[in-house]
């Protein structure tokens, strides 16, 4: 406690910082229900395009590895921009903002299709990436302010739950329409996106704007206290992209598996998934942000060492699908945020995290690709490292961290937190 009261002293922010009443909804109209169908929406929107993405830009664009590359360069421009989501709450409420986001990415999914040239899916991938990625950032913030601190991790576990049964939803329904149906991308492309905007304007009309208990500040948030939330956000956007590019690549080049295989294999994580993320935010509220962060760090060391030297297929597939289940507890630190931060600075700071997230994203798939040709086994090492930073880096969670009280600096604090 001393070294909490210490650093509470040389901060504006201190522990009586009360937390603001979550907003309550009317019979079913809850915040809670709206989160669970907003991630629902952008799932049957993201989780299509991201399906059929590579096989219309290999089918009907004739892409090669180039041209992928700049479309997924393209994709992630949004997300390296999110910090600038804060600018637009000048214009419009943070909900109002989230619809607006996802019809965006409905828009971008729905075209797609209808403009089969390199320039026109580079166009259609940037509206839907911006879409995407500003839900992400509204879609966080609001969780962080509407969702109580006590239950937030078990309600996010939840959210997780149904965002995973509409991916589920929406790879079912392609390979329906693909095997039985024959319908062509631009079809399907439309289908989804449509879905999604049928999705948004239901929310819309059927929701009212459900006010938080603090309103938001409307500026970059970059307070020094918030660094450890900083690092640990910087390593998870590493170490996502990892999983994201090269576990998948290795799954095609150094096994062999098909598009029907990469399919199934979607399928059964998001399987895994529905089932696993509820429990998953119980967990947490249990054991504590700190705890489940350990658990999750010290799996994906192992994860990712395993990348390194496995040969047999089914293997494989066991990491990989473990590697997915382990993305859950990234609950973990959203609520350790929640906890620390002072009630005005989420929006603020949630966009700049998700920036800071993103910065790994531009950097890893290029320079990482290059180290790919050299040594598979050295990029999942360097996974490896990440994710042993990252447990070091969860050593300094406190047990119950709270404004002033963010990082464990001593480790006379640390034997008693």
């Amino acid at each position: 406690m001393k070294a909490a009261e210490k650093y509470s002293a040389s901060t504006t922010h201190t522990d009586s910082i009360s937390e603001p009443s979550p907003p309550q909804g009317v019979g079913w109209r809850t915040p809670a229900l709206l989160l669970m169908l907003m991630a629902a929406a952008m799932q049957l929107s993201f989780a299509s395009w991201s399906a059929l993405q590579y096989n219309f830009a290999h089918e009907m664009l004739g892409f090669t590895g180039r041209e992928i590359g700049i479309q997924q360069s393209i994709r992630e421009i949004p997300g390296f921009l999110s910090f600038a989501a804060v600018f637009f709450l000048f214009a419009m409420r943070e909900q109002t903002f989230g619809m607006v986001s996802l019809a965006l990415l409905g828009l971008g999914t729905a075209a797609t299709g209808y403009f089969p040239t390199a320039l026109g899916f580079y166009i259609t991938t940037f509206i839907g990436s911006v879409g995407f990625h500003y839900y992400e950032t509204m879609h966080q913030s609001l969780s962080l302010q509407w969702l109580s601190k006590k239950n937030a991790a078990s309600m996010m576990g939840k959210i997780l739950s149904v965002a995973s049964l509409a991916q589920l939803a929406a790879y079912a329904l392609i390979f329906l329409a693909g095997s039985f149906f024959d319908l062509s991308f631009t079809t399907m492309f439309l289908i989804a996106g449509a879905v999604t905007l049928v999705f948004v304007v239901f929310m819309t009309t059927s929701f009212p704007q459900f006010q938080g208990g603090t309103t938001q500040s409307k500026t970059l948030i970059l307070r020094k206290r918030y660094w450890l939330y900083y690092a640990i956000t910087f390593l998870a956007g590493a170490r996502r992209q990892i999983f994201l590019v090269f576990a998948s690549w290795m799954m095609v080049e150094r096994f062999g598996y098909s598009f029907h295989d990469i399919a199934a294999l979607f399928f059964v994580n998001s399987a895994v998934m529905m089932a696993l993320a509820p429990f998953l935010g119980k967990l947490i509220e249990r054991v504590g942000d700190r705890s489940a962060m350990v658990i999750q760090y010290i799996g994906l060391a192992f994860v990712f060492t395993a990348y390194a030297f496995v040969t047999v297929p089914e293997i494989a597939i066991a990491l990989y699908i473990l590697d997915h289940a382990f993305f859950g507890l990234e609950i973990a630190k959203k609520t350790y945020f929640q906890k620390i931060a002072t009630p005005s600075d989420i929006a603020g700071t949630t966009g700049v995290a998700f920036t800071i997230n993103h910065i790994a994203a531009v950097i890893i798939p290029v320079v990482f690709g290059l180290l790919w040709l050299v040594s598979p086994a050295a990029v999942f090492l360097a996974g490896t490292g990440m994710a042993l930073c990252s447990l070091l880096l969860s050593f300094l969670v406190p047990r119950d961290p709270a404004p002033g009280h963010e990082v464990i600096w001593k480790w006379q604090s640390f034997s008693r937190s």
